[in-house]
């Protein structure tokens, strides 16, 4: 009953300590639970975007000499398994077209003037090819596997690249070469777009991976196939092989790393029954072995941008708890005084804590269902109940800890350890904790610096994955660098603050003179009596101010990576790729720059070169144009910036950029002569052409990740005597690429392919940056600016209400309410500055270090951090209108009647 009472007391008597412990609890809970939940559903998301974007899940390749009847039988007996279609592949020695032009010109001859003479007819032949047969059915089972450009969906599809090497359109007769064999003829229906074809032709085995296409593709339907490779099937078997397409139907668990460890189960399962027969190719698996790796570095992202939140959450609790310390260390000598035992006292503190616990738990729980849905779309922000309540009941003991620990701990200790004389002392110089004579904190930036140094040496790799091992794991050691740095920086701002508020008396009392005037120096003392308050307050505001900080600069740097990746896969807003050997059209980069939308074009040659036994890749570019049109970012390069190296390449004609990897291969240095050897586009034979080393190239549009060479196209051109062009590279507004490549394709056609970067991002991107940030951005950006105006506003006004007795003693002694202001003034401007400078500090270094310790998660690493500026301004407004609106609370509580404030202390 006694409890009961006490507690109904709190409620009528000491509401504004018990809702402002209830907000703390309820701010970390409902941040926990909401980051919680998005991170659940991010991997559920991750899951079934990698399995969206895999058209064929396995690809099983029937062993020669097997029967390919009983492999599609095991296939289909597969519970797991939805279609299954028999998929064949062979070799074709090349294929040929011969066209002859509808349109007659004059002839010049007098003989024949006037008369019109049919222009010769022209023969187009390519390289080898592969020539697929599928059934009918194949695109209805598989939908994604063919995109068409032109013609019908049906019969004899000619692959895009194909068709302009043959100067085909739908209607028109190839000639299908067969080893060995007279040629057959069939008729084009359509032109497609193959869209996974990397994955298509792998080679299947232990270790199947997607690899290069082969350059001509040719789809049959499967009588036709059968009709005119059935007789090279029993000359030449090894030209031919069987794949049985299959889809997976079984359900997938919700985290990519079990999803990924089911699929690859059930294949080897199904390879067990095959008994050798046939191997898998696994897509799937491929996609979410990608996933699932992802997923771990969500799970980083929510370590290191929501745990900081939700523990300064509990350290505004906790600071909020202790604001009413010696108020309760007097309540509890006055119980004692009256007969209360520590029982007593210790069941009281209890039933406070399970109030501050149940509240802050049920308002923080409905705050998360409320943000999620408005930011989300769903209060569950797309997770499974299941999966929410496991969350619920996670944030529900983070709340009864952080209430423990911030109200029952401390009241059993002081029941304990205090007696009754010593809990009513509110007089007496307090000894500093132990950690600041021990020199905790220099220990713990020390250590910081440490881990960081070693964490280094391995580069910041956070997640491995073992080759043919379905675990990975994280290593969370690479957490300790971070999370030291920002306990060891908040234990050093409470040192330096706590220091000059000691020892600083004379240089604060002459910084306080403008507001304090003659009263600067009783002030300065009066602040230096409250260092523990102010000092705490100054700490709360700087780690809120360095979380915002480092929380909103991570999240704009991850937003420009993830753009600069796509563009950097895709080569440029939009890419225009031509078909290998179509002749150079002069009028192409004019065509092109008058579409609407489009803001610059530059072209690309490619071609192959040896450097010494290693055959690159070598781009060759033009300098003036190709930094503005491709976004070229400074990180893609080493020895100067990318407009400086460019400016090499356009001040030397013979000045190359090579890869880092080729100049430790062979020790260059700058202003060797690089001897390639390239293949004259006109005599088709290799001659050696001089380059002069200039810098390095780390990354490179289109290009490799591995080893590559960047030349002046038109040092290039004159060197292999082509100046064919393989690729324009045009930049667009970011939120027109898809348009303007729309546009495009109306304007060329099917005679070379489009790419714009918004498709390319969700091919190519991995599943972690294709999961949208921007709604977890804002969430912990409000929560950022709401811990900051309750870790500066709240606890600054608790400090100085419960300091309600100084101001009543000061106004009885005749202080009048400008003086009284003066000491507000002075402690709110104290830690507004300290706090903003101090917090601006640490989180420029967390943000560095942040990014550094992730700098996997962007590819490539950033050359400069990305800082939104708008909302940093937003955070000092809303930390000098917290502390601004607490000090004028404050000083309206001081005007009140002496005696009215005396009869309530």
């Amino acid at each position: 009953m006694i409890v009961l009472k006490w507690l109904l007391g709190l409620i009528a008597r000491r509401r504004a300590r018990l809702v402002a412990a209830t907000a703390g609890v309820a701010i970390a809970v409902a941040l926990l639970a909401t980051i919680g939940a998005f991170l659940s559903s991010s991997k559920s998301t991750m899951t079934q975007r990698a399995s969206a974007t895999v058209t064929t899940d396995w690809q099983i390749e029937v062993q020669r000499g097997s029967d390919r009847n009983a492999v599609m039988a095991s296939v289909r007996g597969d519970p797991s398994i939805r279609n299954a279609t028999l998929v064949e592949f062979a070799q074709t020695s090349g294929l040929q077209s011969t066209t002859t032009p509808s349109t007659t010109t004059p002839s010049t001859t007098p003989a024949t003037s006037g008369s019109a003479q049919p222009t010769q007819a022209t023969t187009q032949t390519t390289g080898p090819g592969v020539v697929l047969g599928w059934p009918s059915s194949y695109r209805t089972s598989f939908p994604g596997a063919v995109r068409v450009l032109a013609g019908a969906s049906t019969g004899v599809l000619l692959a895009q690249q194909t068709a302009a090497n043959l100067r085909v359109a739908p209607g028109d007769t190839i000639m299908i070469g067969r080893l060995g064999m007279k040629p057959a003829a069939v008729t084009v229906d359509g032109i497609v777009d193959i869209t996974s074809a990397d994955s298509l032709f792998q080679k299947v085995g232990t270790q199947s991976q997607p690899s290069a296409p082969p350059d001509n593709i040719l789809i049959l339907p499967e009588a036709a196939w059968h009709r005119i490779f059935d007789p090279v099937a029993s000359a030449r078997p090894d030209l031919v092989t069987t794949q049985v397409h299959a889809d997976f139907v079984a359900s997938l668990p919700a985290d990519p790393a079990a999803a990924y460890a089911k699929v690859i189960g059930r294949a080897q399962n199904l390879e067990l029954r095959m008994h050798g027969a046939g191997l898998i190719g696994d897509n799937l698996a491929a996609e979410l072995g990608k996933a699932r790796s992802d997923a771990l570095y969500a799970q980083v992202l929510f370590l290191f941008l929501g745990v900081p939140g939700a523990v300064l959450a509990g350290l505004l609790t906790a600071t909020v708890a202790s604001a009413g310390s010696t108020r309760r260390r007097g309540d509890q000598a006055l119980l004692r005084a009256r007969g209360a035992g520590i029982r007593t006292l210790i069941a009281i503190a209890i039933g406070e804590t399970a109030v501050v616990a149940v509240a802050g738990s049920v308002i923080g729980l409905a705050a998360a269902l409320v943000i999620s849905a408005r930011s989300f779309g769903s209060a569950t922000a797309g997770a499974s109940w299941l999966t929410v309540l496991s969350w619920v009941g996670a944030s529900m003991v983070a709340a009864i800890t952080i209430s423990a620990l911030s109200i029952a701990w401390p009241a059993y200790r002081d029941a304990r350890e205090l007696t009754v004389a010593a809990a009513r002392g509110v007089v007496g110089r307090g000894r500093s904790p132990r950690w600041l004579r021990w020199w905790i904190d220099v220990l713990i930036l020390a250590a910081a610096w440490l881990v960081y140094w070693l964490t280094s040496r391995n580069g910041f790799r956070l997640v491995f994955a073992v080759e043919g091992v379905p675990t990975i794991s994280v290593s969370y050691w690479a957490f300790a660098a971070p999370a030291l740095a920002w306990l060891g920086g908040g234990l050093m701002l409470w040192r330096i603050s706590n220091a000059f508020l000691t020892h600083g008396r004379a240089a604060l009392s002459k910084l306080l003179r403008p507001i304090a005037g003659p009263l600067s120096r009783t002030v300065a003392a009066s602040m230096s009596r409250q260092r523990g308050l102010l000092s705490r307050a100054l700490v709360l505001v700087a780690l809120a101010v360095a979380f915002a900080a480092s929380t909103s600069v991570f999240n704009s740097t991850y937003k420009h990576q993830a753009e600069v990746d796509a563009v950097l896969t895709n080569g440029a807003m939009v890419t225009v790729t031509e078909s290998p050997g179509i002749p150079t059209d002069t009028t192409r980069v004019a065509a092109l720059s008058h579409i609407s939308g489009v803001r610059s074009v530059t072209s690309l040659l490619h071609r192959f070169a040896y450097v010494g036994a290693d055959l690159q890749d070598l781009y060759g570019v033009d300098p003036r144009t190709i930094v503005k049109a491709t976004k070229l970012q400074d990180a893609y390069f080493k020895g100067g910036t990318a407009s400086q190296l460019m400016a090499r390449l356009a001040a030397r004609p013979d000045a190359i950029l090579v890869s880092d990897e080729t100049v430790r291969d062979f020790q260059l240095s700058p202003g060797d002569v690089v001897r390639l050897r390239l293949q004259n586009g006109r005599t088709k034979q290799f001659t050696t052409v001089p380059f002069t080393y200039a810098g390095i190239a780390l990354e490179f549009p289109t290009a490799p990740s591995d080893s590559f060479l960047v030349a002046s196209a038109a040092y290039v051109a004159k060197a292999t005597g082509s100046d064919t062009v393989g690729t324009y590279l045009l930049d667009t507004a970011s939120d027109a690429s898809t348009a303007v490549a729309g546009r495009v394709r109306s304007l060329i056609g099917t005679t070379a392919s489009v790419s714009d970067v918004a498709s390319k991002r969700r091919k190519i991107g991995t599943s972690l940056t294709a999961v949208e940030l921007r709604g977890l951005t804002r969430i912990e950006l409000a929560f950022s600016l709401t811990l900051l105006a309750a870790a500066g506003g709240l606890v600054l006004w608790l400090g100085l209400v419960e300091r309600r007795r100084m101001f009543a003693i000061a106004a009885a002694l005749g202080a009048t309410r400008a003086q009284l202001r003066s000491f507000v003034w002075s402690e709110s401007l104290f830690v507004t500055a300290g706090g903003i400078a101090c917090g601006t500090a640490t989180g420029w270094l967390l943000t560095n270090m942040i990014v550094k310790v992730l700098t996997h998660v962007f590819d490539p690493p950033p050359s400069s951090l990305a800082v939104p500026w708008g909302y940093l301004g937003l955070v000092g407004f809303v930390t000098v209108a917290a502390l601004s609106f607490a000090s004028i609370a404050a000083v309206r509580g001081a005007r009140r009647p002496t005696v009215e404030m005396l009869r309530d202390i």
